[in-house]
């Protein structure tokens, strides 16, 4: 690939001049994989990644969230939930120095573990109960 990363390019094309793809930016630096939070302003979408941090006085971990926004290429047709993965690329305004470049769709990322969240069609889970 002609971004140094392992993904595909995208089917769509697009007439954007920040696109990896199609463009002229160029990409460097940390490659994230998060989830996209929201997609409300224009070519840009918040991505959201947790991370655990040990708290040593408890012995234990607390969770923490880091939001960061990332430009959104038109042909990656993004939507909320979405896992992408984001490279780092110069400053394209005050708050974005990422842009996404590929993504897995909700569905998808979900995998086999979205069935079993419920505890729902396990017939010897705690529905079915202990009164034999």
């Amino acid at each position: 690939m002609a971004l140094g990363l392992n993904v595909q390019e995208p089917e769509a094309t697009c007439d954007d001049d920040n696109c990896p793809f199609h463009g002229t930016l160029s990409v460097r630096g940390q490659s994230i994989v998060a989830t996209v939070a929201s997609t409300d302003m224009e070519k840009t979408v918040v991505v959201e990644r947790e991370y655990d941090v040990k708290v040593p006085k408890y012995d234990r971990y607390m969770k923490r969230r880091s939001r960061i926004p990332a430009h959104a290429p038109p042909c990656l047709d993004l939507a909320v939930g979405d896992t992408v993965t984001i490279a780092e690329t110069r400053p394209l305004s005050k708050t974005k120095s990422h842009v996404v470049v590929a993504r897995t769709p909700a569905e998808a990322a979900a995998g086999d573990g979205g069935s079993e969240a419920g505890g729902t069609g396990d017939p010897g889970g705690a529905d079915a109960g202990g009164e034999a």
